[in-house]
């Protein structure tokens, strides 16, 4: 009587691809039918469009004020071969926003680009928007503009933030997509934005989705880092994520990290 195989156990608890099993020297049927199924949803998540007007719409019916912008990217292919005009305005949206007459004192704008996973935008950003609105309104934070971008990358943020004069960015972008997770979203938080910051100077919430990070936990996340932010005035590597810190009786915090510049 054989034993029993252990790695089926560890299966249960994860979407990884463990203990597939072999049919001679191949890959069982089942598993290559499930492989190429979930490549091809990987690949659509990448290449279908986001529908960008339907998503400044229901925006604005739950009292947002968006606004559709373009990147320099003039279309899919372009943008998918060229990540360096994703990451900046095409020049009829930089005037589009440099038009506009936000608030002096504009705390937060929010990007939903569409990334390489613009269903992951359609899917979760409203919903995660949702979720942050009292958050954010308790810190007196609320996003005074949502800006719906297309072929866009995390960096068009900054042009955006400082175009509008905002204090802070908050990006919503499709990440690449896993072949176990074409659907999840990133949150990208800049503290004051402007072209040229890297990727050093933001902080990232990341695989926002039913199956990874809970819109309610990264609504908690995004509303901490943000807090912690202001009163830093700096994210990035001088921010580190302490939303899960346990408090103790008495108000002390367990492993609380410091927010004092380094």
């Amino acid at each position: 009587m054989s034993a029993p195989d252990p790695w089926l156990d560890l299966r249960r608890l994860t979407a990884a691809r463990i203990a597939l099993g072999r049919s001679g020297v191949s890959l069982p049927t089942a598993e290559w039918l499930g492989f190429s199924q979930a490549h091809a949803m990987a690949r659509d998540a990448v290449h279908a469009p986001l529908e960008a007007a339907t998503l400044c719409s229901a925006l604005r019916a739950e009292g947002f004020a968006a606004h559709g912008v373009q990147s320099a990217a003039p279309d899919r292919p372009t943008y998918l071969r060229r990540p360096d005009l994703g990451r900046r305005l095409a020049a009829t949206s930089a005037a589009q926003l440099a038009a506009l007459s936000p608030p002096e004192d504009l705390a937060l704008v929010v990007v939903m680009a569409d990334g390489l996973s613009p269903a992951a935008v359609a899917a979760h950003g409203l919903p995660l928007l949702r979720a942050l609105l009292p958050r954010l309104t308790a810190q007196q934070q609320a996003p005074g503009a949502v800006v719906v971008a297309e072929q866009a990358r995390v960096a068009l943020g900054d042009e955006v933030g400082a175009l509008l004069g905002a204090q802070a960015v908050l990006v919503l972008v499709g990440e690449r997509p896993g072949l176990s997770s074409p659907d999840s979203l990133g949150a990208y938080l800049t503290w004051a934005p402007r072209v040229g910051r890297s990727d050093a100077e933001r902080n990232c919430v990341s695989n926002i989705r039913p199956a990874g990070l809970s819109i309610e936990e990264a609504a908690h996340k995004i509303a901490w880092l943000l807090a912690a932010a202001r009163r830093l005035l700096a994210t990035g590597v001088t921010l580190k994520d302490g939303s899960d810190v346990l408090e103790l009786p008495g108000g002390e915090q367990r492993g609380a990290p410091s927010l004092e510049p380094r």
